[in-house]
C-alpha cells in the first residue's frame, strides 16, 4: 500500500510564498488555481485597479552547484501564450474584458534551502488584445 505524502508540493508551497509576497506589495488576491480549458492560472490579483495574472515558478535548491537553471528559465514563449489565453478566459468569465491587466512572474529559487531568492517581475510580458 502506498502512503500519501502530506507535505505540500513545491508548487503549492511556491504559490503560498508568492501570495504572501504579493499581499505584502499591496495586491489583493482574487483567485488561486483558476482553472480554464487552457490550463490553470496560479494566481489572479489586483492592485490600483489593474488585474494581475501571476505565473509562479519555484525550484528547490539544486542538487549540485553546477545546476544553474533558475525558476525564470521555465517561462517560455509557449507558456506566456498559454497564460495569456487563460487570462482572456478569466476576463471573459468575470465580464472584465476591458479591464487593464498585467502579467506577473514570481520566481523562487532555493525554495527548500537557507538561501532562498524571490523575484517579482511585474509586466513580465505584454499581449495585444
Amino acid at each position: 500500500m502506498k502512503v500519501k505524502d502530506e507535505r505540500p508540493s513545491v508548487g503549492s508551497l511556491g504559490e503560498s510564498v508568492a501570495c504572501d509576497e504579493l499581499t505584502r506589495r499591496g495586491y489583493a488576491i482574487l483567485a488561486t488555481r483558476y482553472r480554464s480549458r487552457f490550463g490553470e492560472l496560479d494566481i489572479v490579483c489586483k492592485r490600483d485597479g489593474v488585474l494581475g495574472f501571476v505565473e509562479v515558478k519555484a525550484r528547490k535548491a539544486p542538487a549540485r552547484p553546477s545546476e544553474r537553471a533558475t525558476a525564470l528559465d521555465a517561462i517560455s514563449p509557449r507558456k506566456q501564450q498559454r497564460v495569456a489565453a487563460m487570462a482572456l478566459d478569466y476576463l471573459a468569465w468575470t465580464n472584465q474584458l476591458e479591464a487593464p491587466c498585467r502579467f506577473i512572474v514570481v520566481a523562487i529559487d532555493g525554495l527548500d534551502g537557507p538561501r532562498q531568492t524571490l523575484s517579482v517581475i511585474e509586466d513580465a510580458w505584454t499581449v495585444d488584445r
